[in-house]
């Protein structure tokens, strides 16, 4: 069986970096680091920080004077900086640049009350912290009958930024902001908040999905980037697996299969999309 591996899987810029600033701050004050929230979306990840003596916060609350916490990559609410702030732990703001730069668009766009409409996740920890910096109303959306609620809700005199969370499908975002644009014209404004390295992984997993008999995503299931490259693949009707290690390969799924893709999230470590490249090499 041979493997298609795709340039672009791995670590993106934001994740890499935000590891980095975390490795800065354990070799800083060992023993009194804490996340707020999972740095990112790997498990493997966070059980190799875990054993350093990295711990994870739930809620700003949890976080101490004497404690160092690194924003997660995905950003944190507005009223958790200033939690952290007002309880006076050391704050390292780890924040993917490309996520700063859409709380910060998102702030510059509503800051004359325009309802901010914001193609995402609700649940996701990026699409909290982006609403947080929205000033008037806001809503979260994910299908295109959502977007055309929204738009018939707006009243005539009224305005609406549209934004998406960073790691969203582009194609699908491209859609709704063209129908959305149409019918409401210079009523809305459209932010390009949709990160760049997000759009090469998706494109490259179309193009890859078109070579292969099967696709093997790498990364962890709580990725909202990683899932999505899955859908991709199955979008285009080749069988895609989800895998968070080699482990979880199955022989049987590839018994028919000459040509295999292998991508991975944007929070996947080389290391592992390696062992499970050579997992796939020995079937």
């Amino acid at each position: 069986m041979r493997v298609m591996r795709a340039r672009n899987a791995g670590f993106c810029m934001g994740v890499a970096l935000a590891l980095h600033k975390l490795d800065e701050a354990v070799a800083a004050a060992p023993g009194r680091v804490a996340t707020l929230g999972a740095i990112i979306h790997n498990p493997q990840v966070l059980a190799e920080y875990a054993a350093k003596g990295v711990r994870v916060l739930h809620s700003a609350d949890e976080a101490e004077p004497d404690m160092t916490v690194v924003v997660r990559a995905h950003g944190i609410p507005r009223k958790d900086e200033a939690r952290l702030s007002a309880i006076g732990a050391a704050v390292v703001d780890a924040t993917c640049p490309r996520v700063k730069k859409a709380q910060i668009s998102i702030a510059e766009a509503t800051a004359n009350g325009a309802e901010l409409w914001l193609y995402g996740d609700a649940e996701h920890p990026e699409v909290r912290g982006l609403l947080s910096y929205a000033s008037g109303p806001k809503r979260v959306f994910a299908t295109g009958a959502e977007a055309t609620r929204l738009r018939d809700a707006l009243s005539p005199d009224g305005r609406a930024v549209l934004a998406a969370q960073t790691t969203q499908d582009r194609p699908m975002f491209d859609a709704l902001r063209k129908d959305l644009v149409a019918a409401m014209d210079n009523r809305l404004i459209v932010l390009d908040t949709i990160c760049d390295a997000t759009r090469r992984r998706q494109q490259e997993t179309l193009i890859l999905a078109d070579q292969v008999d099967a696709l093997v995503v790498v990364g962890g299931r709580a990725s909202g980037n990683t899932r999505r490259l899955a859908d991709i693949a199955a979008g285009r009707g080749v069988p895609a697996l989800l895998v968070e290690t080699g482990d979880e390969l199955e022989p049987a799924f590839f018994s028919s299969v000459s040509v295999v893709g292998l991508t991975a999230g944007a929070s996947t470590p080389k290391s592992i999309i390696d062992a499970v490249e050579q997992r796939l090499l020995d079937f």
